[in-house]
């Protein structure tokens, strides 16, 4: 699925990247602990997170995520911005929980990044 399918499904805002919307996606993962998110998520996945710091930032960016969606209509800082420009990571912003995103893209054939741990 094209990551601008995922920004109409969820109704989301992009932020950064809007050059980046025509990029393939197929997989997801969903954390607010930045451990779990370098332990777990697999390069090519979208994060979805609450978390709106550079830190959450700089840790898809050692992981090749793709993009970060920003659930519960939280807003990036200013510098997590700027890094996400640099590192040329999309943010996207949506207003549905955490849960509700993904399953709401599960519905759509988005799956996780892997089963179990």
């Amino acid at each position: 699925m094209k990551l601008k399918a995922v920004k109409e499904i969820l109704d989301a805002n992009i932020v950064v990247g809007e050059e980046k919307l025509d990029m393939e996606v197929s997989t997801a993962f969903g954390a607010d602990l930045l451990s779990d998110v370098m332990a777990f998520a697999k390069a090519g996945s979208i994060l979805l997170t609450g978390l709106t710091n550079s830190q959450v930032v700089k840790t898809a960016a050692t992981r090749n995520i793709a993009a970060i969606i920003l659930v519960r209509g939280k807003e990036p800082s200013t510098e997590a911005i700027e890094m996400a420009k640099e590192l040329h990571i999309p943010i996207l912003t949506t207003r549905y929980i955490l849960f509700e995103t993904a399953g709401i893209l599960y519905s759509q054939g988005i799956v996780g990044c892997l089963k179990k741990v």
